[in-house]
């Protein structure tokens, strides 16, 4: 039974989402552009088109987890449908594994999905991101490659950024 609840992110919280996503990110992924990582660390900077949620340890009262959903209204130039919710940068800390917060944001993300009515959830994740996209199947999301583009980055490097629908039942 999780002993974590999930709730709206203050503004103060921010640097702790900052550190917490930036940690969780560069655990696992150990060749993320420079630029990206310092974004990690930022998401004030996405405040505006996002709303961010975290998990709260109950007992501890510190953040295990954190997760972005795109504000209604917000399209993300086009790319998601009205009907559609989009999230991104879920993370749970790295001492946090294994307490299923990240299952629990996730689900959190479907959730809010149905409360809007909308008929599908959408994110977009890296080629390297393996074990989250081993979560997302076993959550019910399927890669939908017709989503899918290329990104260039500042390095000269370039990856396919990958998408993933969980449908919703009407």
């Amino acid at each position: 039974m999780p002993t974590f609840h999930i709730r709206p992110a203050t503004d103060a919280e921010f640097p702790a989402i900052g550190a917490l996503t930036h940690a969780a990110y560069t655990h696992d992924y150990t060749d993320l552009p420079a630029n990206y990582r310092e974004e990690l660390k930022h998401p004030e900077a996405l405040a505006d088109a996002f709303a961010f949620f975290v998990a709260e340890d109950d007992v501890s009262g510190e953040l295990l987890g954190t997760i972005a959903i795109l504000r209604p209204g917000q399209d993300m130039h086009g790319r998601i449908g009205p009907d559609e919710l989009y999230f991104r940068l879920l993370a749970t800390h790295p001492e946090a594994r294994g307490r299923g917060v990240g299952i629990a944001l996730t689900e959190f993300a479907v959730e809010q999905a149905a409360a809007r009515g909308a008929r599908a959830v959408v994110l977009n994740s890296g080629p390297e991101m393996v074990g989250a996209h081993a979560l997302y199947r076993k959550l019910g999301f399927s890669r939908r490659s017709e989503r899918e583009g290329v990104v260039e980055l500042p390095d000269g490097r370039s990856f396919v950024l990958l998408t993933f629908v969980r449908d919703l039942a009407a």
